[in-house]
């Protein structure tokens, strides 16, 4: 699916998601993802049940390091383990979590606010 969306120069945006992958300001990335205001990384999650605080430490690489996290779970919406919530608010980013569609949306009106904000998106198809 393609997304509109205005943005501040200079920052990712994800133009469409499906088939396996997504498009990231012009590059498309097959698999799953985290995309942060400035890069995009390939990201080894294929099912939300594989989602840990090891397999979200790329977000602290990111600059800015965001305060807040989307994760899309893949086609449908889940709960996150309250200790993955916990552990992430004690470094000072809260975690929200929606179908990676949803997510995809989220980040980009967040993003086009300038805040900061992260998204892990599992790919789907």
């Amino acid at each position: 699916m393609e997304i509109a969306t205005i943005a501040p120069a200079g920052r990712q945006i994800i133009e469409s998601y499906g088939g396996g992958g997504f498009q990231v300001s012009g590059e498309r990335f097959s698999g799953s993802i985290i995309v942060g205001a400035t890069e995009t990384r390939s990201w080894a999650v294929s099912d939300f049940g594989a989602v840990s605080l090891e397999s979200l430490t790329l977000i602290f690489d990111l600059d800015p390091v965001p305060d807040l996290l989307l994760i899309g779970c893949g086609p449908d919406m889940a709960l996150p383990d309250p200790a993955l919530r916990a552990a992430l608010k004690a470094r000072g980013v809260a975690l929200e979590t929606m179908a990676s569609g949803a997510a995809c949306r989220t980040y980009n009106v967040l993003i086009g606010e300038e805040r900061q904000v992260a998204a892990a998106l599992i790919a789907v198809d």
